[in-house]
């Protein structure tokens, strides 16, 4: 058979380039942070540009978490922020709980929401009969993305409250609080065993809510969004990744009565005594102000990061940090021991 003489030949490397290249892309690029999106970080670095040029240079905080006045790219990008050890740690942690994401996500987000979803309207139903089928209008769609997020922002809490109270989840917590200096990945620094949990409290956050609303609408009601995100979820999807940038970006302090502004997070990463387990939730201080743990920093207020001088060398390397929590419980199962044991 004649070879056509314009065409090309391609290699067996070739092939499966062209045939797994996209599906490689794809997959990595569903597992990129949301705020690590060139359009989030685009938005970040607008802000942040802002703040600098507002603040005249200050308004950056260094690794040892105290403000200083810098030039832009320092600003920006501090090299003892973004060489520092931990900085490296934060995404060998972030790679290994994504490689093992997918064995627990499917099961929880999958199965725990629309099982809390059916329980709800279910109960709802045998108790109250079917729901009203009210005509969705704006407003009921404003309110219930409100709810959503107040949903959401109480079981974090709920949740986040309980890390920092019980020392068998503190064990797992400590990981993320072992970060030295902050980064838009640190937000991801988190135990494998510790996803599990949030998604947990994400899927009761969200479905509970959801399946009251589905009850009252006929389950015609739906999200208010903008760009196809969520209204509230557009509005404050920037502030999650600034909770863990160097960059101070402030509210009005009455507004930080309110709702956390990414600044206050520094404070909660702080090892000070008057900063420890201070401002738990997401979102708003609602929920911190009830439960006397809202802590207001004052401008530029210090704060050095992670676990403290007497913890942080346990904490330091990738492999110290994963064997944290089973270091941890094993000690309180030998102190228990010991209590538990007969004095002669």
């Amino acid at each position: 058979m004649p070879v056509d003489s314009g065409a090309q030949t391609v290699g067996p490397f070739t092939e499966l380039v062209e045939l797994y290249g996209p599906r490689v892309w794809n997959t990595l690029a569903a597992n990129v942070p949301r705020d690590l999106r060139w359009n989030w970080l685009l938005l970040m670095i607008a802000i942040a540009l802002l703040i600098f040029v507002l603040r005249r240079g200050r308004g950056a905080k260094g690794a040892d978490g105290r403000e200083r006045s810098c030039g832009l790219l320092e600003y920006l990008l501090p090299r003892d922020i973004y060489t520092h050890v931990s900085a490296r740690v934060d995404v060998w942690l972030w790679v290994f709980e994504r490689a093992l994401r997918p064995f627990w996500a499917v099961l929880l987000l999958g199965s725990l929401g629309p099982l809390i979803e059916r329980t709800v309207i279910g109960t709802l139903t045998a108790g109250l009969g079917a729901g009203p089928a009210i005509e969705p209008n704006l407003a009921w769609m404003l309110l219930y993305s409100l709810v959503l997020l107040l949903g959401y922002d109480f079981t974090f809490f709920l949740l986040h409250y309980a890390e920092h109270r019980i020392p068998a989840l503190w064990a797992i917590h400590q990981v993320h609080h072992s970060a030295e200096v902050l980064t838009p990945l640190t937000r991801y620094r988190e135990h494998v065993l510790e996803g599990p949990l949030y998604a947990s409290a994400a899927a009761i956050g969200y479905a509970v809510p959801a399946a009251a609303f589905a009850w009252l609408f006929a389950g015609s009601i739906k999200e208010i969004t903008l760009f196809n995100i969520g209204i509230f979820a557009l509005l404050f999807g920037f502030n999650g990744a600034f909770r863990h940038y160097h960059v101070q970006f402030r509210y009005p302090r009455w507004l930080e009565q309110w709702l956390q502004s990414p600044a206050m997070h520094h404070t909660h990463h702080s090892y000070l005594p008057q900063h420890r387990d201070t401002n738990l939730a997401v979102v708003t201080s609602i929920w911190d102000r009830m439960c006397g743990t809202l802590y207001v920093p004052a401008p530029d207020e210090y704060t050095p990061w992670g676990l403290g001088p007497e913890r942080q060398a346990e904490c330091r390397s990738f492999t110290q940090n994963i064997a944290a929590p089973f270091r941890d419980w094993q000690r309180m199962l030998r102190a228990t021991a010991r209590r538990a044991t007969p004095q002669p």
